[in-house]
This record gives structure tokens, C-alpha cells and sequence, in this order.
């Protein structure tokens, strides 16, 4: 799995203003006056991928010669503000790729479009509605979810051994145990791993946790659940292994791309146990090498108030303008219904399954895990390929981004003992709410 989170690997194009001058110049329409329909599909993928998603797009105008894709890519960082300035006539890209939590103020600005029922149908039946739920907004459906990323727990299997301890924990009883039975300070090793610096790195363990234990970043109302007593239990569960030393947060500092040492510090053996997503594998991988063989993967441990493990997830999706022109929306969904389908890829998978699966991606739609089964099957993988249908999707909401900062930084605050697990949790609730009712 790749790397750089919460965006795919890969995503850094270098010919960034190339390309958007181009997407200035040629947006989606009918250029060649004979009834064609050119549209454009921002991407932030790299070469590679694009080169694989134009040959898809040529194998689709073969069959349907009436409709002609230009896959624009841009970089990363450049994604959005180029959807924003660019997406805001028929002229500006018909398709986008987006992470999830942009979709609400895309659709509330008209650079959404709401998908037709008959697309709607089809990929209704083929994703899980957790997943789906992600892709929505007031219960309609905007985006085709592509790729997905889920946390679980990771953790040493050598170090289980040599502490004598046989398998992974499955609540939270057993992961304070066997936090502190692995921390052994005089080798500088801490029994269960946080990150720091990093707004979802921060956020999505803390709240796999909460989803584990019945707990929830929000309530029905849209509103902070933070100072509810099942998310509140997760504040304090941190407490409880920063006080007795079982978690080290001088080895906690990370950014979107794992570096520092927070990785270090898993990847030579001195971290137990951490919650992380699946993309790290590559990362993981990379810097272990054979020592890789030592790392097992297993569901959150589930809370005193929890019934089941769960995971947070988020995805990305593919998203049709709403300003491009009807035969533009009607040609993109047609595109991109095909694109996500069964029949376009190889052996059962979508050709977006085949290409992710070429990045190390978990795919996202039912038949095309099942047409991959033989790769996803990895045992480190495997665990969170179990956990999608269990899966809870981080909120799209809007203000979710400044909602998830104002998490982290209470969730710092108390990682350094600079705040207890009540206050923090009844300050990130106040801003949190602040930030979603701006």
C-alpha cells in the first residue's frame, strides 16, 4: 500500500503548470462540431497511472466513438484549487478525482453534480453501503468511490514473543496489558505507538478506537459526540498508557509521507503496536526489509462498551461537473459507469480496479475485491479487506478538515501531558462544533 497520506502515492505530477495552462485552454466540450463530446478527467496521479487510465479511456472511444476523454493530471496540491478555478463553466473539467472530504462544499458549490439514478443503481449494487454513505450527500449520490483505506491494528510479532504474549488484543483490557508488558524504557521500547504532527494520523487511530467502542466524532445532530462517555473512554485510554509509560511520544512525531519516528521507530523494532492504515505497507516494506516478516496485522481492539472492531475509512471517488453541459454530464457517467464496472478491466475487475490494484491500492467495489482475491489475500492486508463491510467512514461534512484539526490539536495536547483526557475532550468538542457550524 502506498504512502503518503491521506492521498494516494504517486500523486506528484511535475509538469504542473503544463498542465494547467492546459486544462485553462482545453476544457470539455464539443470541440470537433461533428457531435463528439471531448471531456476532461483531473487526475493527481502520476505518469504511470495516467498513461494506464488513457489507454482505458481509448479502449471506451473504440466502442463509443462518439465520446472522447483528455486526462488532464495536475499535482496534488493543486487539485482542488484547480477543480474551484477552472470548474466553473463548461469549459473546465468535466470529471474530477477527489478525496472524500472536499465532497460537501463541491455539491453545496455546483462543482458536484448529483449522479442519475440509473448510474446510482448500478453502483449501489456493487459497493458497500458504509462506503456509499461517503460518496452522498442528504442521502443522494454524488461520487463512484475507487479507492479505500481503512485502520487496524499492526504489530511486532517478535516482540509478542520474546514478552511472551500469543496473539494480538482484542479489547482494550489486553491492549493496556500488553502495552505495558512490551514497554521496556531501559531499550527504548514503548508497547503502543501514537502519531503527532499529522492531522489524520492524529485523528483516525483515536477515532477507530471510539467506532470500537460505540463512539463517534458525531451524534445524529451533526454536532461533537467527543464529551459522550464511549469517545470520551478513548481520551482516557491514552492517559492511561502515556501515564504508565507503555506509549512514548518522544517517538510519535510523523507526517503524510510516515517519515520520522514514528516509522523509524516501528520499522526497527522498538514500537509493539500501533493502529495505521493499509497504504503503509509499501512504507513499512521499504524500510524493514526482511525484518518486514515480523509484522502482523489484526482488528481494533474493541472497548468495554464496543461489540465489534471498526475501523475508520475514507476513500477517494470520482466526481461529474455540475457546470459542464448535459451531454457532457450524460457522456462522463457513461464514462466513468464503465470505467468502475466489472467488464472493463481484466479476470471480473473494473479497469479503475486494475489500475489501483497496479498502485498497491485497495480497491473499493465488491467485485473488483473478489476479482483481486488472490492479491488481497496477503495476511497483512487480508485483515483489512475483512474489516470494509464493518468499516465506519470518517464524516463528510462540511467543516469536517477544520473539525479534524481542532481534534488533533486537543489530541496533543493531551498525547504531552499538557492537558487531562476531560479537558481535552471538552475543548476539541466547543472548537470542534465552532469549526462545523462556521
Amino acid at each position: 500500500m502506498e504512502k503518503n497520506r491521506p492521498f494516494p502515492a504517486k500523486s506528484i505530477f511535475a509538469g504542473a503548470t503544463a498542465s494547467l495552462m492546459l486544462l485553462a485552454a482545453c476544457g470539455g466540450s464539443d470541440a470537433s462540431g461533428d457531435g463528439t463530446q471531448e471531456i476532461t478527467f483531473l487526475t493527481h496521479w502520476d505518469p504511470d497511472q495516467v498513461s494506464q487510465l488513457e489507454d482505458a479511456s481509448a479502449r471506451f472511444s473504440e466502442d463509443n466513438p462518439d465520446i472522447k476523454i483528455d486526462v488532464q493530471p495536475v499535482p496534488f496540491a493543486n487539485l482542488l484549487s484547480t477543480l474551484r478555478t477552472q470548474g466553473s463553466s463548461p469549459n473546465g473539467p468535466t470529471i474530477a478525482s477527489i478525496y472524500d472530504l472536499w465532497l460537501p462544499e463541491l455539491a453545496r458549490d455546483t462543482l458536484a453534480a448529483q449522479m442519475p439514478e440509473d448510474v446510482a443503481s448500478d453502483i449501489r449494487s456493487n459497493w458497500p453501503e458504509n462506503l456509499l454513505e461517503a460518496a452522498s450527500v442528504d442521502d443522494d449520490l454524488y461520487g463512484i468511490p475507487n479507492e479505500v483505506n481503512l485502520y487496524a491494528l499492526n504489530y511486532n510479532t517478535r516482540l509478542f514473543e520474546e514478552a511472551g504474549i500469543e496473539g494480538p488484543p482484542e479489547t482494550w483490557d489486553e491492549l493496556k496489558e500488553y502495552a505495558i508488558t512490551l514497554a521496556d524504557e531501559s531499550e527504548g521500547v514503548q508497547g503502543f505507538g501514537v502519531i503527532t504532527n499529522w492531522d489524520s494520523g492524529v485523528v483516525h487511530p483515536f477515532l477507530s478506537l471510539a467506532a470500537s467502542n460505540n463512539g463517534y466524532l458525531l451524534d445524529d445532530s451533526g454536532q461533537s459526540a467527543l464529551t459522550e462517555p464511549n469517545t470520551q473512554a478513548v481520551a482516557e485510554l491514552y492517559e492511561e498508557l502515556i501515564e504508565s509509560g507503555a506509549t512514548d511520544t518522544d517517538l510519535s512525531a510523523a507526517d503524510a509521507n510516515t517519515t520520522g519516528p514514528y516509522l523509524d521507530a516501528f520499522a526497527n523494532g522498538k514500537t509493539g503496536m500501533i493502529i495505521m492504515a493499509n497504504w503503509w505497507q509499501s512504507a513499512l516494506q521499504e524500510a524493514m526489509g526482511d525484518d518486514f516478516d515480523n509484522v502482523a496485522t489484526a482488528p481494533i481492539p474493541v472497548g468495554p462498551d464496543g461489540d465489534k472492531a471498526s475501523g475508520i475509512s475514507y476513500s477517494w471517488m470520482t466526481i461529474v461537473n455540475d457546470n459542464a453541459t448535459d451531454e457532457q454530464q450524460e457522456a462522463a457517467w457513461k464514462f466513468l459507469n464503465w470505467l468502475n464496472g466489472p467488464d472493463s478491466g481484466h479476470n471480473g475487475s473494473s479497469a479503475m480496479g486494475d489500475i489501483l490494484m497496479g498502485m498497491g491500492i485497495l480497491p473499493s467495489s465488491e467485485s473488483d475485491v473478489e476479482a483481486h482475491d488472490d492479491q488481497l489475500s496477503d495476511p497483512f492486508v487480508q485483515t483489512y479487506v475483512d474489516g470494509l463491510p464493518d468499516a465506519t467512514p470518517f464524516p463528510t461534512v462540511i467543516g469536517g478538515a477544520d473539525a479534524t484539526q481542532q481534534l488533533q490539536e486537543q489530541v496533543e495536547l493531551l498525547d504531552f501531558q499538557e492537558v487531562d483526557a476531560q479537558t481535552a475532550m471538552e475543548n476539541a468538542d466547543e472548537s470542534v462544533n465552532a469549526a462545523l457550524n462556521q
